[in-house]
């Protein structure tokens, strides 16, 4: 790759433990073509991806397909308790067996045979080739071999189907941790789709990611969210991942209860706002149970009562409404929480919002190798009856049809890319503290792609 802003310019670079300290990275990630076509081989194809929900393919035979660049994924219920992995090529010619409806994110559906729409080779959910038209004119050279589909690394976890392309890569519950441990209690496997959009945008996959995986612009992009509290937060490294939580107040030490917000005020008025506002505006990181539980809360409790109080009501109150229906909230501990804080940005390009009930999913890649467009995706799962979950398909959405709340998000990311050409930028200054999931993000890409880690500031 050409010089580029950003790449490394024989300054020293920082090692994990000193992203706490102020760095800078450059913009060549971001903007750079040569970066973009390079990530194909140095980063996509050498990480574990999350590619899909084991719902999807509850039966066998269900299958769905991932595509990234080049690279179209088929993924198979091969057995009851199987799933398989297979590139989405036929090896006869080269043709894709599964096409992708016109407009949709991917293909979905049930066949027992995959059957290639240009010579009919025929492959079982195993990826064996079962059928080759005139196959005695190969002159018995073919073998199960040559004629197989190419297998893809495939395992599961937290109800999400991953795959990686590199047969020498880690098991992933390796290559997860230490997010695997620290989400483990929260039963993730147990969530249900509620909604899930999707959309071509303006903006570089990371530029898009970056929008979520921090607090610090919340009084900026988001003040209406100010009337409910300030509770400023954290992110820290976390080897190949990062987390962030909040800074709670002494009398609140559970992240998940300060991603909830108390409020100012009388508590049981700012509550009731704030979980209106966010179902209303966000539609995200709440539930129509805990909605209902804080609108009751000022016919359930007197005026004047603590705030800490006000909580630990509201989450009870909502807990057994939840399980009166058949909903149980797993229980983790407050000191686990602690370490767990409220959402993950898993490696490379996956961010997990989780809580006891409910979690928010963020997901980016890249648009062909256009590096000022990427691929968004966004969902929201919560707790149900069994059986009672809503079918949900990934609904391709405008920008305006977006909740409101992600659509103040929406115009930073546009923008942002924008800025990161404009001669005068010199590189992001993260803030240390509230922002450090981004350095740490840029300092395990550089491991892959070679160029571009942060820069000690000053």
């Amino acid at each position: 790759m050409g010089e580029q802003s950003g790449m490394l310019r024989g300054e020293a670079i920082v090692a994990a433990e000193e992203l706490e300290a102020p760095v800078t990275i450059g913009a060549q990630a971001y903007i750079s073509p040569e970066y973009a076509r390079a990530e194909r081989d140095r980063l996509w194809r050498k990480t574990w991806l999350q590619a899909g929900r084991l719902e999807d393919i509850a039966e066998v035979g269900d299958y769905i397909t991932y595509d990234i660049l080049d690279d179209s994924i088929v993924i198979v219920r091969s057995g009851a308790d199987r799933v398989q992995a297979h590139y989405n090529v036929c090896p006869h010619r080269g043709r894709r067996l599964i096409d992708t409806p016109p407009g949709a994110r991917n293909a979905r559906g049930k066949k027992m045979r995959f059957v290639c729409g240009f010579h009919s080779w025929s492959f079982d959910l195993q990826g064996r080739c079962v059928h080759v038209p005139e196959r005695d004119h190969w002159q018995g050279v073919l073998t199960d071999d040559s004629t197989r589909l190419g297998a893809v690394r495939c395992e599961t976890w937290g109800g999400w189907v991953w795959i990686n392309m590199d047969p020498d890569a880690e098991p992933l519950r390796t290559y997860l941790e230490p997010a695997a441990t620290l989400l483990a209690p929260f039963q993730l496997e147990n969530m249900r789709c509620r909604w899930r959009k999707w959309i071509i945008f303006d903006c570089n996959w990371k530029v898009a990611l970056e929008a979520f995986d921090e607090t610090y612009h919340v009084p900026g992009t988001h003040p209406e969210f100010m009337a409910f509290g300030d509770f400023p937060g954290w992110a820290r490294n976390q080897g190949l991942h990062s987390n962030i939580g909040y800074d709670a107040p002494k009398a609140m030490d559970e992240n998940q209860q300060a991603k909830l917000r108390i409020g100012t005020g009388d508590a049981r008025i700012s509550t009731a706002e704030m979980q209106v506002f966010t179902w209303e505006a966000a539609n995200t990181n709440t539930t129509r149970t805990l909605v209902d539980a804080a609108l009751r809360l000022k016919d359930e409790l007197p005026e004047g009562t603590p705030s800490g109080e006000v909580l630990q009501h509201w989450l009870k109150s909502a807990r057994a409404v939840d399980e009166a229906r058949g909903v149980f909230w797993p229980v983790v501990e407050p000191s686990h929480n602690a370490k767990a804080g409220t959402a993950w940005q898993i490696f490379p390009n996956f961010q997990i919002g989780h809580a006891v009930n409910n979690m928010l999913c963020y997901q980016a890649r890249p648009y062909r190798y256009d590096p000022d467009k990427c691929i968004f995706e966004a969902s929201v799962y919560e707790l149900y009856p069994e059986g009672e979950a809503p079918e949900t398909e990934w609904e391709y959405t405008p920008p305006e049809a977006w909740p409101p709340v992600l659509q103040q998000d929406f115009a930073n990311m546009a923008a942002v890319q924008q800025g990161m050409k404009n001669g005068g930028f010199r590189g992001t200054q993260p803030n240390p503290y509230r922002e450090r999931a981004i350095p740490s993000l840029h300092y395990n890409l550089a491991k892959y792609m070679g160029t571009g880690a942060p820069q000690k500031l000053g």
